[in-house]
């Protein structure tokens, strides 16, 4: 009864300790259940049901969460990257792990979390398979929460071929499936769901702010700032359980539906607060988009190939070369981005090159960062230029070559209007044509380049790294960020359900109602770090994972 009461709705306990405040025979067989459920309820929570009751339920092998998918098997993989290398990494890890070390290494057992070198060999045919390091990491003390051992041979294809296949043919061994290494560290309580999305970001970062976010994230942050206000929210739910069953009959403090409602304000403000980032977490973690847009022969694919720094456009004489979005990721400062090169706008009656205006306008609208380019030579009013931002929709209308009915469609008229000075930089190009000319000063909406001479390309680096610092923060300053669109969606959930509660104390409607949101506030919250029904989401985030992790 014990292991089934466990997976229920913790808000039976409460009712449970009704029934077994009127049977004497209960309290007198098992004493520490009923101390569990007369205990104080504020700090009655399901937490401390099994922090009580955790003997009884030990016994069980089913309180383990998980403990039949993980425990009984071991598996390996090669952890390093594939391929020719000076050392490759195979590490082994499950119950297994030390008969395997015992076979290969021929008995040698080094002492724990130390590196010794020695010659490795086949315990079935016999032969030396290579000499290499061994480091033994006994359970709990591992990633993975299990024994662990990792052999450090060279890293040619061969030899990891034939270790990974000696280690096949040891019984109880298996090859690991993607993220099995980081499922085992989860399920052990190594790591929870945020800590271990953190490990899935830090293997994938391409750029150094990528790397900053997502260590910060691997160590704790995201995770301790989720369990910190599901904890405050745990606290609150006994207080509102303890006037639900003990209101009328028992001695409550008055006034404790007011402390639990301010302290519920502070949280949603918290939340709130935490949810307008901007999307940083998320845009650093994907990528900002940047789209370069303009009429043709402006030099868009030239400035793409220096900010690529390779021919990956191609540039022509003849207007209407491009035709499709063409995409290219770089490392900007530190910063990832997604640069696009796009169709020239101009009044077109081509149909192909139609479509690639149309979808030139989409990316316009859409990305997160716009580059207005323009050629400089053609525009006789240049040097009247002051303040390009004043009305930036009609600057960016003189820039592209689209006719009069044609910057009326709503797809024109929606991508014009949003350029603003925050998400926009006014590039004018060729200015080598314009040996006479006194530009206005360069500054970070606004710069002055050649593609020809590469004059002013700096300064344009300089301002789009200003403007992905403004969109993507520093990682290394200030509140852990968000970085999933998953935390995004349970974060506005519980937002919603504490919105919810207020509303109901704030009305005086059913204290109950007012106790079921602040439960479903808590589940969203211990979605997110793993804490409650996360079976559902474990194969998404762990197949992004290599095998060997």
């Amino acid at each position: 009864n014990l292991v089934t009461a466990r997976n229920t709705h913790y808000r039976s306990c409460f009712a449970m300790r009704r029934i077994f405040s009127a049977n004497k025979l209960f309290q007198s067989a098992f004493p520490l259940v009923a101390r569990c459920c007369f205990d104080d309820v504020r700090t009655c929570t399901r937490e401390r049901w099994f922090n009580l009751c955790g003997p009884y339920l030990r016994a069980s092998p089913s309180h383990r969460p998980h403990s039949t998918f993980y425990g009984n098997d071991t598996v390996f993989a090669l952890s390093s990257g594939r391929g020719k290398c000076g050392v490759a990494v195979v590490r082994v890890s499950g119950p297994q792990a030390s008969e395997a070390l015992l076979k290969i290494t021929a008995g040698v057992v080094p002492k724990p979390r130390r590196a010794v070198l020695c010659r490795l060999k086949d315990p079935l045919k016999g032969g030396t398979i290579d000499h290499g390091l061994v480091l033994w990491f006994p359970g709990p003390h591992s990633f993975t929460g299990e024994d662990c051992v990792e052999f450090q041979v060279h890293g040619g294809p061969s030899v990891v071929t034939s270790l990974l296949g000696v280690l096949g043919e040891l019984p109880g061994l298996r090859p690991a499936e993607p993220g099995d290494f980081a499922k085992r560290a989860f399920f052990n309580g190594k790591l929870d769901l945020t800590e271990v999305e953190g490990l899935a970001d830090l293997i994938h970062a391409e750029t150094e702010a990528q790397r900053k976010q997502a260590l910060r994230q691997m160590e704790g942050d995201l995770g301790r700032l989720y369990n910190k206000w599901r904890a405050d929210l745990v606290r609150l739910m006994a207080h509102v359980e303890a006037l639900i069953d003990f209101g009328e009959d028992e001695n409550i403090e008055d006034g404790i539906l007011d402390e639990v409602k301010l302290k519920v304000q502070d949280l949603h403000r918290a939340v709130m607060e935490h949810l307008s980032d901007g999307r940083r977490g998320e845009r650093l973690r994907a990528g900002i988009h940047v789209a370069i847009i303009g009429a043709p022969n402006v030099g868009k694919s030239s400035l793409l190939n220096i900010l690529c720094q390779r021919p990956a456009a191609i540039v022509s004489p003849h207007a209407g070369t491009t035709r499709d979005v063409l995409e290219s990721a770089l490392d900007i400062c530190g910063y990832p981005v997604i640069l696009s090169d796009t169709a020239g706008l101009r009044a077109a009656e081509d149909p192909v090159e139609q479509e690639g205006i149309r979808r030139a306008l989409i990316r316009a609208t859409t990305a997160d960062l716009k580059i207005l380019i323009g050629d400089v030579s053609e525009l006789s009013w240049v040097q009247d230029l002051v303040n390009p931002y004043h009305r930036l929709s009609e600057f960016a209308a003189k820039l592209v070559n689209l006719s009069p009915s044609a910057a009326k469609s709503d797809e024109v008229r929606e991508a014009l209007n949003s350029f603003s000075i925050d998400n926009t930089i006014v590039v004018l190009n060729k200015v080598d044509l314009l040996a006479q000319l006194s530009p206005v000063k360069d500054d970070t909406s606004l710069c002055w380049v050649s593609c020809l001479t590469g004059q002013g390309i700096t300064q344009l680096t300089k301002a789009m790294r200003h403007h992905l610092e403004r969109l993507c923060g520093n990682p290394e300053v200030g509140g852990p960020s968000i970085t999933q669109a998953r935390h995004r969606t349970h974060l506005s959930k519980c937002a919603d359900s504490l919105n919810q509660f207020l509303a109901c104390v704030e009305d005086e409607r059913s204290v109950e109602l007012a106790a079921e949101e602040l439960r479903v506030a808590i589940g969203h919250l211990g979605r997110i770090t793993g804490k409650v029904g996360i079976e559902e989401i474990l194969d998404a985030i762990f197949k992004d994972f290599c095998i060997g992790k």
